[in-house]
């Protein structure tokens, strides 16, 4: 079998496991993260590996985890979340008092869940929808516990740790109060049909391997889920360039906005 026969052996047999569709990825570079996986447990080819993987509940939900790149923090680039909460957010709540917020590709929850402190600490006393939706059932599940290392909590100020977390040994625990805030739920931003209607979206660091025609495909799906004047927030190094042809206009760098008209 040549190494192209074995790569589109690995692709199908992932897709029909998992609907994870690696035609929408950069072939290169994902190539190269599972061959380089793959050597690691002794394994020569994609298809090998899989099929050893695939026989262990714990290490498949280790590889999907490792392939889906589930890295994340509370208030990641902490001056992109300092904007969202004095400019962002404030601009959007003069058009609606309920906003209708989605965290997509929300990893293991930390994203969510900072929105959720920057609602309360915005409108207190208005319950906001945030939905949080990821491709990867075993990190939903992370997410909904909501216990952390002190390392996924450095850019985030003394006191909403003090107030939004209880404390075990080394673990942090978000408080039930944040946790009611947040809609979990399971999501293939690549096939899924999108809900509409948002005031906001986030997606974060979650394109980085997709090609340039499933990033197109995706933020046109992003525009059409969102209402007029809704903002699209993306991660510190996922700068839309062509974004006036998909319809946004800057809001702010990172921040891209449906025209209200």
């Amino acid at each position: 079998m040549t190494v192209e026969q074995d790569w589109e052996e690995f692709k199908a047999k992932l897709k029909k496991k998992t609907e994870i569709d690696l035609d929408l990825y950069k072939a290169p570079q994902m190539q190269r993260r599972i061959l380089n996986l793959a050597k690691r447990h002794g394994y020569e080819t994609y298809s090998g590996y899989f099929d050893k993987v695939v026989q262990d509940k714990d290490d498949f939900a280790a590889f999907i985890e490792y392939l889906t790149i589930n890295v994340s923090e509370f208030f990641r680039t902490p001056d992109k979340f300092a904007k969202l909460e004095t400019d962002v957010i404030p601009d959007l709540l003069t058009r609606s008092s309920k906003l209708n917020i989605w965290s997509a590709g929300c990893s293991i929850g930390a994203e969510p869940y900072s929105l959720a402190m920057i609602m309360k600490t915005l409108t207190p006393n208005t319950r906001h929808r945030i939905l949080a939706t990821d491709l990867d059932i075993e990190i939903l599940a992370k997410a909904r516990r909501g216990e952390y290392s002190i390392n996924e909590l450095k850019a985030m100020d003394e006191n909403r740790k003090k107030k939004y977390f209880t404390v075990t040994g080394d673990t942090y625990a978000v408080t039930q109060e944040i946790k009611d805030c947040i809609e979990f739920k399971r999501h293939n931003l690549l096939k899924d049909d999108f809900e509409q209607g948002f005031d906001l979206i986030l997606c974060r660091n979650v394109v980085i391997y997709f090609t340039e025609e499933a990033k197109d495909q995706l933020y046109a799906n992003f525009f059409k889920a969102l209402k007029p004047g809704g903002i699209l927030f993306v991660g510190a190094t996922e700068a839309i360039l062509n974004f006036r042809k998909l319809g946004y206009t800057s809001f702010q760098p990172f921040f891209y906005q449906k025209p209200l008209v």
